[in-house]
């Protein structure tokens, strides 16, 4: 196997991986430490109402309870806030990453184009030889020659399959 290849499918590869990251940070989220203590609070506020259970201390833990509904509502304001903050930022983040993606793409086109980036057996591809095949087999080695753009899709495949299998898997807290 070539450099050409191994270059071109780490290349693809990185990029696929920070696809991947970028995806599963925007699925996960984070929460703000401001949020974690507003949080605690919430829960402190409504361990106080619910040891308040006597007559007496009816309108001490309504009260207690209505302190917790509105720190709710404050907490729910600020996830809404880091939400559409953070889908902005990751939105710029897509864009550059999928402007990225074609620059290194059409570069990796326009030098690979007239050589091939690599070959293999013919019994490696042998129900896709033709598919994968630039200009069928070299004649000194018998070999199939494969082009740029079967090997873009190929490995572009293989390390999407990859980055979403590894990627939890590295960024797990």
């Amino acid at each position: 196997m070539s450099l050409a290849a191994i270059f071109t499918f780490l290349l693809v590869s990185a990029l696929q991986m920070l696809e991947g990251v970028l995806d599963l940070a925007r699925r996960r989220g984070s929460i703000s430490d401001d949020q974690l203590k507003l949080r605690m609070e919430i829960t402190q506020i409504l361990k106080e109402a619910s040891t308040l259970s006597t007559p007496s201390t009816f309108a001490q833990a309504a009260k207690l309870k209505r302190l917790a509904a509105a720190k709710e509502k404050e907490l729910a304001k600020m996830q809404d806030l880091n939400i559409k903050g953070k889908q902005s930022l990751y939105e710029q983040y897509g864009k550059v990453l999928l402007i990225a993606k074609v620059l290194i793409y059409g570069a990796l086109i326009l030098w690979f184009w007239s050589s091939p980036v690599t070959t293999v057996p013919k019994h490696l591809l042998q129900p896709f030889g033709r598919l994968f095949s630039w200009r069928g087999v070299d004649a000194a080695t018998g070999r199939v020659v494969v082009g740029i753009l079967p090997w873009l899709f190929l490995t572009s495949h293989v390390s999407k399959l990859l980055s979403e299998k590894l990627a939890p898997i590295f960024l797990h807290p």
